[in-house]
């Protein structure tokens, strides 16, 4: 075990409100105002996290930003979201990207520096604005995400606290079911105006995507738990990422009860690399989670990226 526990974590959820009607009922989906960026979410989340934590920003030494998509190319988001809400702080500050489960892969490397003693309190705080890239025309992904961020202060934990096991795998000939092609070197921002317009917006094969995540995670989920020595019976809570409304599909194909897991989609939506921190804090704040309590963080994301972490709270 690898002793950490969260001693603060924080939120931010954009006031405005859309609602979509289907065959399976109404979602609702928040989205931020004109005058919201980014970085406000991010530096809200962050500061309530370290204000829960009982902590000054100074404390802070190190910040990983896990955002799918970040505020800009160079530098780091970690390092403008140290500015604004740790500019004294005597911290490091780097940026980790495995798109949806992006908070995860930070918790787990996250873990690894408190544990062999390199860092005291890891600040790590995701977010994406997945409205501002969505392609209208694209009505599966359009109606499917909400703009939000969270973070969560990570300390040395005492006792049973910690991260039991964890395990991420890519399937690379899935890499083209959902993409974002254009802005950085493969299509530079200045060819914009020339080029296709599409390669700027969110691209997603639904089917595709959901037929190879059906077909890794039952095989995935066995090596985790093997590794792990646990069994679903030791594990109080999943916390998946929201991805889509075939998230209870996804569940039964792994063998998770509906009683066992979280499922917010209608009520929020994927929220990228916010879902799952965003929902970890919710259980946290309401009470479905609480000390000694064993979580089970996951998801899937753009890569084919399978993720999953336990932690003992």
């Amino acid at each position: 075990m690898r002793s950490c526990r969260i001693s603060g974590w924080g939120t931010y959820l954009p006031d405005g409100v859309v609602t979509f009607t289907s065959r399976s009922g109404t979602a609702t989906r928040h989205r931020i105002a004109d005058d919201v960026s980014q970085l406000d979410m991010l530096s809200a989340a962050a500061e309530d996290a370290i204000r829960r934590a009982g902590l000054t920003p100074d404390d802070v030494d190190c910040v990983i930003a896990a955002c799918a998509a970040g505020v800009q190319p160079i530098p780091c988001t970690a390092s403008l979201v140290m500015e604004r809400v740790a500019p004294g702080a005597r911290a490091a500050a780097f940026d980790v990207n495995s798109t949806c489960t992006s908070f995860i892969t930070a918790v787990d490397i996250a873990s690894r520096y408190l544990a062999d003693g390199e860092y005291e309190r890891i600040l790590v705080v995701s977010g994406d604005v997945g409205s501002r890239f969505l392609d209208p025309e694209q009505r599966e992904s359009y109606e499917l995400f909400s703009d939000a961020a969270a973070a969560v202060v990570l300390e040395r934990g005492t006792g049973e606290q910690g991260v039991l096991s964890s395990l991420q795998q890519t399937w690379p000939e899935h890499a083209h079911d959902t993409e974002l092609r254009g802005g950085l070197s493969r299509y530079p921002a200045q060819d914009y105006a020339d080029g296709d317009p599409a390669d700027y917006r969110f691209d997603m094969h639904g089917r595709r995507a959901l037929m190879g995540m059906l077909k890794v995670l039952p095989g995935f989920f066995d090596r985790f738990f093997e590794r792990a020595g646990l069994g679903l019976d030791d594990v109080d809570l999943v916390v998946p990422h929201q991805a889509s409304g075939a998230l209870g599909i996804a569940m039964r194909r792994i063998g998770f009860p509906r009683d066992s897991y979280v499922d917010a989609v209608a009520e929020y939506g994927n929220m990228v690399s916010s879902s799952v921190p965003y929902t970890l804090a919710k259980c946290l704040e309401d009470g479905r989670l609480g000390p000694g309590d064993t979580v089970l963080l996951c998801g899937t994301a753009a890569g084919l990226t399978a993720n999953a972490l336990a932690l003992r709270l």
